[in-house]
């Protein structure tokens, strides 16, 4: 029922995902939103940052950098406000938890909007909060210190969350003490230095989802590797702590997102970066046996100024999700909702 609820979405019969027609030029001018292709749905005009509830039918998302939660239900278009009923500071991610309530993470205290110092400073300081599936109460702080995204199971109460001057990844388990969640079992995993040379991060690197279906592995992004405008994705073994170079890409810069149900493949940020360290990017679907193997999903950066971000796969492997971005904006910000029919 709900496939058949999702496939109204799409107003002609599906196509292959790749299936933007392309010119022999190396960017078209234009805009995405004018050549989307069958298989393609804009849902929002506004919003960043998707993430799939685990039966498939809402997606969660932020209204904008330092912004509400927000969760848009698929079958009727419908947004439900989920943070507009306590007072806060914004908030960098939202994601779902295995037993539906929502964990946070954003600054804990005011800080200057308008200057770019400050929002760094806010989002490299943000703490992770637990917010009740009901929307009805205001979350409960975990007292941890979270650099950008986390990382939750799909499966367990279990997350892992970048921190210190993003150089680290701890892990812990969620424990709910009277209906009031903790963490427990929390201990540090990685840090810069347990990088090979030669694939060691300048300064920073990311943990972003755990593996399907045993969430014995982490797929870390590295950033700026040996200080060059090269970023890669590594997978994380928890239990031996092998690290296993997943690109192979010294031309591209890599950033992981969504990861797919399979266990098999992840969805990573892709784009020659041409000496940029922060280039302008399209979504992929890449191997995670180490093959280097990737296949293009998106095609907005075909036109000038435009990139397709924050990719996330729905726990069926169906369906994708992710933003509009523009160049020149703050990392991240996003300026709408698209849902995107995969193929086999």
């Amino acid at each position: 029922m709900l496939i058949a609820l999702i496939d109204r979405l799409f107003f002609v019969p599906f196509l292959a995902a790749a299936c933007f027609t392309v010119t022999a030029q190396a960017q078209r001018e234009g805009s995405p939103l004018d050549h989307l292709p069958a298989n393609l749905k804009q849902l929002t005009s506004w919003g960043e940052r998707p993430d799939f509830r685990q039966d498939g039918q809402r997606i969660l998302f932020l209204s904008k950098v330092f912004g509400d939660v927000y969760e848009y239900e698929i079958a009727t278009g419908r947004i439900t406000p989920c943070t507009d009923h306590f007072k806060h500071h914004g908030f960098t991610r939202a994601l779902y938890l295995s037993n539906g309530d929502v964990l946070l993470s954003g600054p804990v205290s005011s800080f200057d909007r308008t200057d770019k110092e400050a929002r760094q400073k806010a989002r490299s300081s943000s703490c992770l909060s637990v917010l009740d599936k009901s929307f009805t109460k205001p979350p409960v702080p975990l007292n941890e210190h979270c650099d950008e995204g986390p990382a939750v199971s799909r499966h367990r109460l279990r997350l892992a969350w970048t921190h210190g001057l993003q150089d680290r990844i701890s892990t812990a388990d969620l424990d709910y003490e009277n209906g009031v969640p903790k963490l427990v079992n929390k201990r540090q995993v990685l840090q810069v230095s347990d990088f090979p040379e030669g694939r060691r991060p300048q300064r920073w690197f990311e943990t972003q989802n755990f593996v399907p279906p045993h969430d014995k592995q982490l797929t870390v992004t590295v950033y700026e590797v040996n200080g060059s405008a090269n970023s890669e994705a590594f997978l994380f073994d928890l239990d031996s702590g092998a690290l296993t170079n997943l690109s192979h890409s010294p031309d591209h810069y890599e950033e992981i997102e969504g990861i797919f149900p399979d266990g098999k493949h992840t969805l990573v940020e892709r784009a020659e970066h041409h000496g940029n360290h922060w280039p302008l990017i399209d979504a992929w679907k890449l191997a995670l046996d180490g093959s280097g193997k990737a296949e293009r999903l998106t095609f907005f950066t075909d036109f000038k100024g435009y990139k397709a971000g924050e990719p996330v796969v729905s726990e069926d492997g169906k369906h994708l999700a992710f933003t509009l971005g523009k160049s020149g904006m703050e990392a991240g910000q996003g300026f709408g909702l698209f849902l995107m029919k995969l193929g086999k």
